[in-house]
């Protein structure tokens, strides 16, 4: 059956310190997620192909250590980097780690990352501008070395897209159901949680997953406006704006994206923008007009209903169900009267 199903290959980097637990639990997960596919009996399910990258003693990037397909030829549709229990590696073992995963996740890879895996983004300079999250413990050493970054020190996952952030060294399960669910779809990770008795945050959601932009579809051009728009969480772009950073003219870039991404510029920003909403809403105390104006809605009844179009639920509802605690917001009531 694998060789009529896509193959999404799935990168564990296994840096010096890393938590050899993680990387074997994810090699697991990721085993039953393929086990649980199969019974499906579905070629529209891709094969997940679980492969280990170690830097070797050359100086040169890392290797391929463990495949789970050998001989197959597939590209990396994500790179996962597990936590450490010991101390961050060298500086010199830290470059080569960042430009390996900058150059993959340039490529169109998704990157994700446990604990203080985060410091290995932010040292690719792919955190720059945007929130995300690690340990407790070492935050503050987090946002103090990268300053162009915004520490979430409270926040259990940022789910930014592109890239995944998780604070706790037992989150790598969650991020590996987050990637099921992205590539094999809600109903098999909600099988692998259950199988492997751990909870999954989305699984029991009404609303759909957190938005997972197409990366993989080999348009540079588009892939940089796509890396872009997560990065200024799609606030204040316009389509000129969006062609000009791609180098297209405006009717191709228009083709060209949607062609890519499934969705028009317009929609695809509505999404980004939305997904941030969700976080805030999640995590955060703000009232709703406030988050909509962070997210870049000048208009609290545009995002309100965008966010209800998006996701089937208003946003003091998903508040209800998904978010802290949060004193009532009175805009948000009268709206929904």
């Amino acid at each position: 059956m694998s060789n009529t199903r896509a193959i999404a290959e799935i990168g564990l980097l296994v840096y010096p310190g890393a938590q050899t637990s993680a990387v074997d639990g994810l090699t697991d997960l990721f085993s039953v997620a393929n086990q649980i596919a199969a019974e499906q009996a579905s070629a529209q399910l891709p094969v997940l192909r679980i492969s280990h990258w170690r830097l070797d003693e050359s100086g040169g990037q890392p290797l391929r250590t463990f495949d789970s397909q050998p001989g197959a030829a597939s590209k990396l549709v994500a790179v996962l980097i597990p936590p450490s229990l010991t101390t961050l590696p060298a500086s010199e073992v830290m470059q080569r780690l960042a430009a390996w995963v900058r150059e993959h996740h340039a490529g169109g890879a998704t990157v994700g990352s446990v604990c203080l895996g985060s410091f290995v983004l932010a040292e690719a300079g792919l955190l720059d501008g945007r929130k995300a999250t690690t340990h407790w413990t070492r935050a503050k050493e987090l946002a103090e070395r990268y300053p162009r970054l915004k520490v979430e020190v409270d926040t259990p996952i940022v789910d930014d897209g592109d890239m995944i952030t998780t604070a706790g060294l037992m989150a790598w399960a969650e991020l590996g159901l987050r990637l099921v669910d992205r590539l094999m779809g809600p109903s098999i990770a909600a099988h692998t949680a259950r199988f492997l008795m751990v909870e999954h945050m989305d699984s029991a959601r009404e609303c759909g997953s957190n938005f997972a932009p197409i990366l993989s579809h080999g348009d540079a051009a588009v892939l940089k406006v796509q890396h872009w728009l997560q990065g200024n969480g799609a606030v204040d772009v316009s389509l000129s704006a969006m062609a000009e950073r791609a180098g297209l003219e405006e009717r191709t870039f228009l083709r060209r994206f949607r062609a890519a991404t499934g969705l028009k510029p317009t929609e695809y920003c509505q999404h980004v923008r939305v997904g941030k909403a969700r976080e805030m809403l999640e995590f955060t105390n703000g009232t709703v007009d406030h988050i909509a104006w962070n997210v870049g809605y000048q208009d609290p009844g545009a995002f309100r209903s965008t966010f209800k179009k998006i996701t089937g639920l208003s946003p003091s509802d998903y508040r209800k169900r998904f978010g802290v605690s949060a004193p009532a917001d009175k805009a948000d009531q009268a709206a929904a009267l």
